[in-house]
């Protein structure tokens, strides 16, 4: 069986802080992580977690994933922007121009996110968190609709989407350039493998795919270290 989107994790320097901002945003319900970690749950059960894991290393230029939050009117969108900044977000500038419509914050960790205006197309239906958006090539596009099978919903001029046949949140990709990896990334994937499949075909699998396994050990609390074709890193949990 095919690995499960589990959760989007956060390397964090104050998790705990985090958590408490982005279950403000959201709001989404605080809970204990599965290891001993922070973890806000999903409004259902077709959705993914989202997991702050404790980091000491601070943040190093822009991340290659942020989330798109999505407004259902321009008062929606000013609202979101409100209590985004009561409970610790900022205004950042990354290069936005004024009719893009979109407002771009930061968490108080320096995690870039994005409110999308209303009335956008693309993201309409998804819910809350319309989209992760990826810095990516269309290769890791491809990777990723076959990794989780996913079914591809847009790929144009290099760009590449995806979303669950569920529905839900899109993780999307922007194409190249792409930007030089610094560090370990911020946010990533955490996949779960099915309690009656077999973890080490999945494994074996996502390697045909064009995943990768880094020197870095055997694996760690229950979970392997990959990366995908853009060197970006996930972990794989083994069943419990």
């Amino acid at each position: 069986m095919t690995s499960q989107l589990f959760a989007i994790c956060f390397n964090a320097t104050r998790p705990e802080d985090l958590a408490r901002f982005w279950s403000g945003v959201l709001g989404r319900q605080v809970a204990d992580g599965p290891d001993g970690d922070i973890a806000l749950l999903p409004p259902d059960t077709d959705g993914f977690r989202i997991r702050f894991l404790p980091s000491r290393e601070p943040k190093s230029g822009q991340n290659r994933a942020h989330f798109d939050l999505t407004s259902a009117s321009p008062e929606e969108q000013r609202r979101t922007v409100a209590r985004a900044l009561e409970l610790g977000g900022k205004h950042i500038d990354v290069g936005q121009l004024p009719e893009e419509g979109h407002v771009v914050l930061a968490d108080p960790d320096g995690n870039e996110f994005c409110v999308i205006a209303a009335g956008n197309s693309f993201l309409a239906g998804t819910g809350f968190i319309g989209a992760l958006a990826c810095d990516g090539t269309q290769e890791v596009g491809y990777f990723w609709s076959k990794a989780l099978r996913w079914p591809l919903v847009w790929d144009q001029d290099q760009e590449t989407a995806i979303q669950s046949p569920n529905g839900g949140t899109k993780i999307t990709w922007g194409g190249p350039p792409v930007a030089p990896k610094t560090g370990r990334n911020r946010l990533f994937f955490e996949l779960a493998v099915p309690a009656d499949a077999d973890w080490d075909a999945e494994v074996d699998r996502l390697v045909s795919l064009g995943a990768t396994r880094p020197d870095t050990g055997d694996a760690d609390n229950g979970r392997v270290l990959m990366l995908d074709p853009d060197g970006n890193e996930f972990t794989v949990r083994k069943p419990r």
